[in-house]
Parts: structure tokens; sequence; C-alpha cells
């Protein structure tokens, strides 16, 4: 992995999904950069061995860990209190855990699984930390999407697949969702210090496949890249200085590259901001980070 030698000693950063794949190596190379790293994971005797590995190798004993499950509203909402108890600021977060299945599931809350844990857990969970990333500002949102997301498309009408389910489709649907929020966070945020920005990480040989049949999880495994390389574009955003302001904008292989058509369109925007707003039900919450907007 290609890193800066940036040194972010006294810098906070969150990383959800850092047990493993690209999360891991993520939460590795910003612990290399002196960063203290927030791991938030979700079955906490794995990550603790992932903590305590990371920690070796690099020498950085301010590497933390946090449990939550990302798909549950509730344990969002509690996790993202003790967070903010627990540190005075929050420098870089960096969604990135996530979700592909075969067979349409719903969530605790009810909440259809793909949709839950790629985007409104990011959605959730950002919301939440707002106004610590505003105190901490020069601050940065990385969400890490996928090239996927150029097969997306956001129909309301059917946004958790309940008309209409396919494995592939409902993640390039959540992939979208995250570049659209991604754009949308960014023009809220204007002015505020936080810089939103999203990534396509390239194909990468993580667990994220798993639940793919196992002839077609081997093919993907032939052409993928390892999770160290897959890391290296969030890793880049959340610590280069050249990248220092720059905000609403999607990155492969660190450069900034132009997303699908849908992904631009304002009003599509707006309108998954409102229902996810109405979904996790943080209209209140977030008052202060609403944009002058009419949600159609």
């Amino acid at each position: 992995m290609r890193t800066e030698q940036t040194n972010l000693t006294g810098k906070v950063c969150l990383v959800t999904g850092a047990n493993s794949g690209i999360g891991k190596s993520t939460a590795h190379a910003l612990g290399k950069l002196g960063a203290t790293v927030v791991m938030v994971c979700r079955d906490r005797k794995r990550a603790e061995a992932v903590r305590d590995e990371i920690a070796a190798a690099t020498g950085n004993q301010h590497v933390e860990l946090m449990i939550c499950d990302l798909s549950s509203k509730a344990d969002i909402r509690r996790f993202a209190a003790e967070f903010i108890d627990a540190h005075e600021r929050l420098d870089v977060l960096i969604n990135n855990a996530g979700v592909v299945l075969r067979q349409r599931s719903l969530t605790a809350d009810g909440i259809e699984s793909t949709f839950a844990v790629n985007h409104l857990g990011y959605f959730l969970l950002t919301n939440l930390l707002l106004d610590l990333l505003k105190k901490s500002a020069p601050a940065r949102v990385v969400n890490v999407s996928s090239a996927a997301h150029a097969y997306g498309k956001i129909d309301f009408d059917n946004l958790q697949g309940e008309k209409k389910y396919g494995g592939f489709s409902a993640y390039a649907n959540s992939k979208l969702a995250n570049v659209l929020f991604t754009y949308e966070l960014a023009r809220r945020l204007d002015g505020t210090g936080v810089t939103a920005n999203c990534l396509h990480p390239g194909g990468v040989a993580t667990g994220l496949f798993r639940n793919l049949p196992k002839p077609i999880e081997a093919l993907i495994k032939l052409v993928t890249i390892s999770p160290e390389k897959g890391a290296d574009t969030s890793v880049y955003l959340a610590s280069s200085p050249e990248v220092e302001g720059v905000t609403g904008r999607y990155f492969a292989k660190r450069r900034e590259t132009r997303t699908s058509n849908e992904s631009y369109n304002e009003e599509v925007a707006r309108r998954l901001w409102g229902v996810s707003e109405e979904m996790t039900v943080i209209a209140n919450e977030s008052s202060q980070t609403k944009a002058e907007y009419d949600t159609p």
C-alpha cells in the first residue's frame, strides 16, 4: 500500500467493519501513521484479536475497539452516545462495513438487511456524530462505495426489495445510495470544515462475497486485489494533504472519477435523505445539519 508519511498523532479515526478485509487494512495503515484508531466491529472475540495484532504490528497502543451492530438503529445510537462520551474529537469517520446477501432478509428493525447496513448504517452513524466532527474541523467523512453503484437504481417504490429482490441489485442500489448520500452530505456541510467523499476500493478479495455461490466466489477471488491495496484509497482520503478541503467527490485508485448519471440527481438525493431520516427517526436530532430543501 502506498502511504504518505502523514503524521496522524493526536487524530482520532473511526473505522467501521475493521476486524477483516478492507476495514482491517485501513485500521492498520492509519495506526501505522500514528492515529488513535477506533475499530467498530460486531464480533468482540474476533475483533479483540485483530486489535491486538494491529497494535503489535504498528507499535501503536492507541488502537481501540468498540462494539456495534450496524444493522440495529438502537445499537448505533448506543454506540454513538458512548463514543461521544469517551472522545473529545473525531477527525475522520470511515464508513466501511457492508454486506452482500443472496436472499432477502430483514433486520430486527424490520428493514431489508442490505439497505439497513450498507446505507442506513452510514446515514445514521454519520448524522449522530456530525456535531463532534464539526467541533473537530477540519474533519473528514469517507464512505466506501463501489463501482457497482453504476448498476444501481433508487426505486422509491421498491427501496427495500419488497416487490423484487436480487442480491447483486440490492448491493448495487445500496452503493448508489452511498454516492448520493455523500454528495448530499457534502452540500449540507458546505462551510463547516467537514468534507465528505466516497470511493471505489477496487475488486477486493474479502469476506464480503462469502454468501455467494462457491463457484462465483472462486471466480471473484481470481480477479481481485488484496485488502491492503483495496484500503489504499480509503487511507488516502482519510490522511493525505492532497485532498484537504476536497469534498463531494468520488475516487478510484486515488483519482477523482465521474460516477453514474443518476448519482448526480440532486432531487433523488434530497428525497433519499428525507426517506432515510424518516426510517432512522433523526429529523429532530440532526436539525442543525438539514439544508433548507423541500423533500418531494
